[in-house]
This record gives structure tokens, C-alpha cells and sequence, in this order.
């Protein structure tokens, strides 16, 4: 007969048995994904559209990547938050003539194809980066070529309006070589959706839009500013929604900027080196994508040609960036990567060596380790996830 301690000992043991089942098999159901990868298409990348491949953030398999829609040069995608759709861009202009493509896809969740539902003009040129808004409801575009971003409703299917409003940008900064001009970057939402923001790289500037859910417009509301010459590209937000990290594409930098959630504004406190101490600067250099841990102690932004990836730890209550090192990033050319939604895994992709490399991620130091996996994706600039059950 047991007596009341070892009773209590026991019956703290099965709880915790059972605690530890139940979360494992939480961590189980949500650690299946569907990986979509973004190329450049050319007879040099071999590349035909988006890829699809599946993986397996339990165990860390990666499987072969198969086509799962043809399409030119769908250079960024996104995923819809009902995980039912895809959007991509086409980035198909030659920089003179207006308007790229900016397509709908529907997801099979069983085999990760892709179906085209529709496809609208991004109204300007060379589109390079799309996002929806956390409702769903609005989706974005940034022309790179045109210096112009566009917004468009999604209708029930999945479908895209025809552009619900087109903003133009206008104004030059200090580089004359790359910044005689507006050349839009990136556009992402506010956590709430309540603004968008776009990095333009010939301004120097992240412009802020007043997103009006019910007709998808965009209305100017102000704007963020980087250090000159510096060439925001493309930007996150922090966890708890009140800071935005943007890597500076010229100058290899990172800025940080405090952001009013009720205003809708940024203020900016930092600016770091995306580099080691004992690299200098060359001009060959640049960065891509910028990456927050979801457990925001952690910043990442790739190097372009320095071929790393910068890591940082991130203290909430300054403000501060602190650079912690570069990771080789395992090929030519690191564009875009991304971290698996638990934050265990990150998925390199090379646009010339045309591999995507995985990393296993401390959570706890921010380091990145090989995980002695890739895949070969030709081109490849884009990676997204959708979890499958």
C-alpha cells in the first residue's frame, strides 16, 4: 500500500507523463509541413514555376521537390491565412514597359499543387514581393522596377480584384548609381492589419499605408527613415508587434524602429552591421531578408555575396541590436530564407548556386547549425511554409 508521499510523488509523475504526452503530440500534429519554394525561371536555372516540397520539423526529413505550378519567374509568394491559397508574382517586366503579373493559386493540401485561379496586373513594373493582410482580405504588391506598390481584394475563391488602388512613389536619395529614383522593395503588414508598410530602396524611406479592409485600398499615412544611402529592402516585426527590424540593402545594415501600434508610426532607434568587425564593406555586398525568432530574442538578415548569414540577439527593453556573428549560409547568393513557424528550423535559398540549405536553430544562443541537408531548387528565391495536419 502506498502512503501519501509516495502517492503524491507518483501522481505528480503521471501528470507530468501525460503533460509531456499531450505536448508531444501537439508538437506532432503541427510539425508536418507543405514547403514552397519561389524561383527564377530560365534554361540556365532549369527552373520551371513553384516547387513543393515536405517536411517534417519532428524529425527533420526534407523531401524532393516536384513542380506544383508552371509559371515565369515567381520571384516571392505568399500564403493566405487560410492556408487555401497561394499568390505569386511574375516577375516578368523588362523595367521599361508597366506592369508584371500577380497570380492566385489554390493549395491541395494532399499533394501541395497548385491550381491558378486568376491573374491581374500589378499595374507598375517588375514586381517583386506580395503579402495578404493577417484577415485575409487584402493583398499587396511592391514593383520594384516602378518604384509603386498596389493593393487588391480577395474575393471569396481565393480570386484577385483587379488593382483596388496604385500609389506611385516619388523622389531620389543620395547613391546616384541606384537611388535616382523610387524603387519599392517590399510590402508587409502591421500585425493588427491596419497598415502596410513599403520598403522603397531609392528613397531611403518605408512608406506607411492606411489599409482599408472593406475595398482594399491604400491611403498615405507616413513614413520611416534609414540612414541615407542605406536601401531598406525588406523588413519584420517583433513578437509582441512593437519594434520592426529593416536590413538596409547597400550599406549592409540593420535599423531598428520603435512602432506606435496606435499611431501607426516609426521612430527610429538603431542602426548595425550586418557584417563582422574584421570585414570591410565592399560594394559587392548586399542584404536580402530579414528574419525575427518567434521567440524575439533573435534577429536574422542574409548577406548577399558575403554568402552569411548575420545573427543577432535583440534586447526588448532598449532597443538594441547586438551582432552575435555570420553563419556561412551553404551556397551562392543567399536571397530569401525563412524559419519554420516553431522556430527550430531555417531554410536557406541560393538564388546562384541554386540549393536550399536547412539549419537546425538554437533557441536558446541563436546559433544556426547545418543539418547536413538541401535540396536543388534552380534559382531559387523564395521559401513558405503551410502546415498540413
Amino acid at each position: 500500500m502506498m502512503n501519501r508521499r509516495t502517492f503524491a510523488t507518483t501522481l505528480v509523475g503521471t501528470l507530468g507523463a501525460l503533460a509531456a504526452g499531450v505536448e508531444t503530440s501537439a508538437r506532432a500534429a503541427g510539425s508536418k509541413f507543405l514547403v514552397y519554394f519561389g524561383p527564377y525561371t530560365s534554361a540556365k536555372s532549369g527552373s520551371k514555376g513553384i516547387y513543393v516540397s515536405t517536411f517534417d520539423a519532428g524529425t527533420g526529413a526534407l523531401g524532393d521537390p516536384a513542380l506544383a505550378a508552371e509559371a515565369t519567374n515567381p520571384s516571392f509568394l505568399e500564403i493566405h491565412p487560410s492556408k487555401k491559397y497561394l499568390y505569386a508574382v511574375g516577375e516578368m517586366s523588362d523595367g521599361k514597359s508597366k506592369g508584371g503579373g500577380v497570380s492566385a493559386f489554390a493549395i491541395d493540401s494532399t499533394s501541395g499543387k497548385l491550381s491558378l485561379i486568376n491573374q491581374v496586373s500589378s499595374v507598375g513594373a517588375g514586381p517583386c514581393h506580395v503579402n495578404v493582410d493577417p484577415a485575409g482580405k487584402v493583398v499587396a504588391v511592391a514593383n520594384y522596377g516602378g518604384g509603386s506598390c498596389a493593393s487588391y481584394q480577395v474575393q471569396a475563391d481565393g480570386s484577385l480584384t483587379e488593382a483596388a488602388s496604385f500609389h506611385q512613389h516619388e523622389g531620389s536619395s543620395v547613391n546616384e548609381k541606384r537611388q535616382k529614383g523610387p524603387h519599392a522593395h517590399s510590402a508587409n503588414y502591421s500585425p493588427d492589419g491596419r497598415f502596410a508598410f513599403v520598403c522603397d530602396l531609392g528613397l531611403d524611406k518605408v512608406i506607411i499605408y492606411k489599409v482599408d479592409a472593406a475595398t482594399g485600398k491604400f491611403a498615405k499615412h507616413g513614413e520611416g527613415i534609414v540612414p541615407p544611402g542605406g536601401g531598406p529592402r525588406h523588413l519584420a516585426f517583433h513578437p509582441s508587434g512593437k519594434f520592426v527590424f529593416v536590413n538596409n540593402e547597400m550599406t549592409l545594415t540593420c535599423t531598428v524602429f520603435a512602432y506606435d501600434v496606435a499611431a501607426g508610426t516609426l521612430k527610429a532607434l538603431d542602426t548595425v552591421s550586418c557584417l563582422p568587425k574584421d570585414v570591410a564593406w565592399e560594394a559587392r555586398f548586399s542584404t536580402a531578408e530579414t528574419r525575427v525568432h518567434p521567440n524575439g530574442k533573435f534577429v536574422y538578415v542574409s548577406c548577399r555575396t558575403h554568402d552569411t548569414i548575420a545573427r543577432f540577439s535583440f534586447d526588448e527593453a532598449t532597443g538594441k541590436l547586438t551582432h552575435l556573428g555570420n553563419t556561412p549560409s551553404g551556397g551562392k547568393i543567399p536571397r530569401n530564407f525563412n524559419l519554420t513557424p516553431d522556430g527550430q528550423w531555417l531554410f536557406a535559398a541560393h538564388q546562384d548556386s541554386g540549393n536550399v540549405v536547412l539549419f537546425k536553430v538554437d533557441a536558446s544562443t541563436g546559433d544556426l547549425t547545418p543539418a547536413g541537408k538541401e535540396v536543388t531548387v534552380g534559382g531559387c528565391v523564395c521559401v513558405r511554409f503551410v502546415a498540413v495536419d
